[in-house]
């Protein structure tokens, strides 16, 4: 094996994922699309970045079976949604609620450098 192969993941749905993760500052991988969340969850987390005004990627695992499982077993997390901001992951809808709701969402993409808007 050469040490090209150790830098890249062998996985494409693993490349594709972090590479995702890698050139936006803020990625939702959810059920659906932002405009049109096929999940309660989904929408849950859709609406709290909204009202953030974090500009945001929202990546739909439904579109491909492969991508639903793989972002499971690349997190190591078992639900969707997943919320990335700035390449790290933050949780699903249950942990973006409540860190929403005692303001550390937002505190976290200050500190992390992401521009907040108006609602």
């Amino acid at each position: 094996m050469s040490d090209q192969a150790l830098e890249t993941p062998a996985d494409p749905i693993h490349a594709f994922i972090a590479q995702t993760v890698a050139e936006h500052p803020v990625v939702l991988f959810m059920k659906g699309t932002p405009d049109a969340p096929r999940c309660g969850f989904s929408s849950l987390a859709v609406q709290i970045l909204d009202q953030l005004g974090a500009s945001f990627v929202g990546v739909d695992v439904l579109q491909d079976e492969g991508l639903r499982d793989g972002i499971k077993a690349f997190t190591d997390w078992p639900t969707i949604p997943q919320l990335y901001v700035k390449g790290e992951f933050v949780g699903g809808s249950d942990i973006v609620r409540e860190m929403f709701q005692a303001g550390e969402l937002g505190a976290l993409m200050v500190e992390k450098g992401v521009p907040l808007g108006e609602a």
